[in-house]
């Protein structure tokens, strides 16, 4: 959520990085709609104001016995009682018209963010790891996933397209992998936390999912929204608080199922495991002062490579140019990892700053240490990682000539020291 203040104080800049969103300007319109706004405010104070002091002037002629004068401002009191309660239900209305404006206008991008219309202006930050060398053609997920079971058939009878049932060797898999991640994230200092699948309209707006994008999530007929991501639940234990700046930073990590109607990615991804209404991911979630927030945006992202590093999983981190980021986000990198079934990297986790645009939303807010004002957090969120598409990444990298799947070093231990899923 943007200040209307600082778009008051410098429309330039916000119109410029409207600009770099591929937006066109809107300072203009937001200031004029503010200021009509605070005119109104300032009418009714000074309606307000006149009734106090006509009130007394009332008092005075009663006292002066003076009857013709106190009916006289009792029938001007009448008029301010008759006009006050439209005027300020004008304010009211003006105010949402603003707040609703405000709402669906993304983070501005950071100064580093490259300029771009899509994926194909992301830059490279570096690429990591050994792409494995098979000495036989190598097989999508797909076609390897049904003998360690993989269940596309059954997930899509049962539920319908973009849902899988996962049997045995698949199921322990995916189970053994958001352990491994969780307890990494664990190890890394994020507070471990269960939390609500189901939330309310202002955990999803206070993260920015609403109320621009509805369609892609799923809703109960009760009114709660079924998550996306962790980041909601996790981010808003924040909101409506202020925190004392000796308790920043504040991590946060959860696995949790997520749900997504994938409304704009018809025909996209439609065979396997990269694109599904229902699947696992382990979050981050971290809640910082501003001077941490840079430093903050680098570790995440680490946490999330080391993982993948663990995994022996080779990868890249990709800058997202300013058409390719989400709407709360003010930078983020992608971490990219190399399917060979597929010949080619596909995103497996997104790490992104975005300052204080979600705390403005949620209003979570922080009282610097020897300051009796307040300040908006920052907040920022990534994904380690995940779980169903790290699952394709392995059965695709450790694929075997006989059908079986070699199970990474590091997932043995939470397998009872399984080292290969053979084909059933």
């Amino acid at each position: 959520m943007h200040d209307i203040r600082l778009i008051r104080d410098d429309p330039a800049a916000f119109d410029a990085a409207l600009a770099r969103r591929a937006l066109p300007p809107q300072a203009a319109t937001l200031v004029a709609l503010d200021e009509r706004r605070r005119s109104m405010i300032a009418e009714a104070q000074a309606m307000q104001a006149r009734r106090n002091e006509l009130s007394k002037a009332i008092g005075q002629a009663k006292g002066q016995k003076d009857h013709a004068k106190a009916e006289a401002l009792m029938a001007e009191v009448a008029g301010l009682k008759e006009a006050l309660p439209a005027l300020e239900a004008d304010e009211a209305r003006l105010g949402e018209e603003l707040d609703t404006a405000l709402a669906i206008i993304p983070n501005s991008p950071l100064a580093d963010v490259p300029q771009g219309g899509g994926e194909d202006d992301n830059v490279l930050v570096h690429a990591l790891g050994t792409k494995p060398d098979l000495a036989f053609a190598a097989r999508e997920h797909d076609a390897i996933g049904p003998a360690i079971g993989l269940d596309f058939e059954t997930g899509v009878a049962m539920a319908g397209a973009r849902f899988t049932l996962l049997r045995g060797p698949a199921a322990k898999l995916q189970r053994a992998l958001g352990q491994f991640m969780l307890d990494r994230m664990v190890e890394h200092g994020f507070e471990e936390v269960a939390p609500p699948l189901l939330v309310r309209d202002e955990a999803l707006f206070g993260t920015g999912q609403l109320p621009k994008f509805a369609e892609d999530l799923f809703r109960t007929t009760e009114g709660h929204w079924l998550i996306p991501t962790a980041e909601v639940s996790l981010t808003n234990i924040v909101a409506g608080k202020i925190l004392a700046e000796g308790e920043l930073p504040l991590r946060f990590t959860a696995l949790t199922p997520c749900f997504r109607s994938e409304a704009g990615a018809a025909g996209r991804d439609t065979r396997g495991l990269i694109r599904q209404h229902q699947f696992d991911k382990v979050e981050m979630v971290s809640i910082v002062t501003p001077d941490q927030s840079e430093a903050e945006h680098e570790r995440m992202t680490q946490c999330a490579e080391g993982v993948l590093e663990a995994l022996q999983l080779p990868f890249r981190r990709m800058l997202l140019c300013t058409g390719d980021m989400g709407f709360s986000a003010a930078r983020t990198y992608d971490l990219e990892v190399w399917l060979p079934g597929q010949d080619r990297y596909r995103e497996i986790s997104s790490c992104s700053t975005c300052t204080d645009f979600q705390a403005r939303r949620m209003n979570a807010r922080y009282r610097p240490e020897g300051e009796k004002g307040t300040r908006f957090v920052h907040t920022l969120n990534g994904s380690a990682l995940a779980v169903g598409r790290t699952l394709v990444a392995v059965i695709e990298n450790y694929q075997q000539a006989d059908g079986s799947v070699a199970v990474p070093a590091a997932l043995q231990p939470y397998l009872g020291g399984l080292e290969r899923l053979a084909p059933r």
